[in-house]
């Protein structure tokens, strides 16, 4: 499936900015199941970023803004070719760290007693895969997907005993239940055209765990089921932190409102096809 994504974030200030540097994670990279035909940044000091992989293998354009302003705007847009592999990612290649980096817990991937039961799930289960079938599912029973009932930073533990969330809370779950076992486990943010709609506003976070001899493979815990080929892979992490597609410090500017717009759709040429 060929998609095409307009990923807009615009910031404003009451006051304006003396000074903002910013590291964009917002370019996709190729893997298996995702080819990246064309991807642009539009964003103040782009032509003179800085661009390198973090420690995670995300591309990373640092810019800086120098100009007193008092609005910023940043758009990614680009077209991706996708694949349905059922969720699997597999072993990656090149420089990426390994997969026991991710056994490493976070402050919002802390498990207590009721996420090292979740965990115990997967234990249960003598295939591993449907194991994390299990412990997805059951997440979704237990956590409700509601917007605006939790904070940016809500930790796995405060998502879980309130018992609603959203697709980031959802991830820091299954991530700390998955690491509570020992088993690597990573946050993924990206992009998904619904499945009901032509167009679609939708900036989506899900995880994957390494699977021994099949490798990476991914849980969309919010909808129940491993990516398709309506998912675009855009950054991963540790948690939803070192994931973040935009990450900054600024001097100056008060009051700060974001508005992020996401567009993905399927480009006219496939659904010709």
């Amino acid at each position: 499936m060929r998609l095409t994504v307009r990923h807009k974030t615009k910031y404003r200030y009451e006051t304006p900015l003396a000074n903002a540097m910013q590291q964009l994670r917002l370019t996709p990279r190729n893997f298996a199941g995702q080819t990246v035909i064309e991807w642009s940044i539009d964003a103040p000091g782009i032509s003179r970023a800085t661009t390198y992989h973090d420690a995670f293998g995300n591309i990373v354009h640092m810019v800086s803004a120098h100009d007193v302003i008092e609005e910023v705007e940043i758009t990614a847009s680009g077209i991706v070719d996708t694949e349905d592999k059922a969720g699997i990612v597999g072993e990656e290649r090149g420089d990426m760290p390994p997969p026991l980096v991710f056994t490493r817990l976070t402050p919002l991937t802390q498990p207590n007693q009721a996420i090292r039961r979740l965990g115990a799930i997967v234990q249960d289960h003598d295939d591993q895969i449907a194991g994390f079938h299990a412990l997805m599912h059951a997440i979704r029973d237990k956590v409700d997907y509601r917007v605006g009932v939790t904070e940016t930073h809500a930790t796995a533990t405060s998502a879980l005993n309130a018992g609603e969330g959203v697709c980031q809370d959802h991830a820091h779950i299954f991530i700390s239940a998955a690491r509570s076992i020992g088993v690597p486990a990573r946050y993924v943010s990206g992009y998904l055209l619904l499945e009901d709609e032509h167009a679609s506003e939708a900036h989506h976070a899900w995880a994957e765990v390494h699977i021994e001899g099949l490798g990476w493979l991914a849980f969309d815990i919010s909808n129940a089921i491993c990516p398709t080929d309506h998912y675009i892979r855009l950054t991963t992490g540790l948690d939803s932190r070192s994931a973040a597609p935009i990450r900054g410090i600024r001097f100056g500017g008060t009051d700060e409102n974001m508005n992020v717009e996401v567009e993905v759709e399927q480009t006219a040429s496939q659904q010709q096809q």
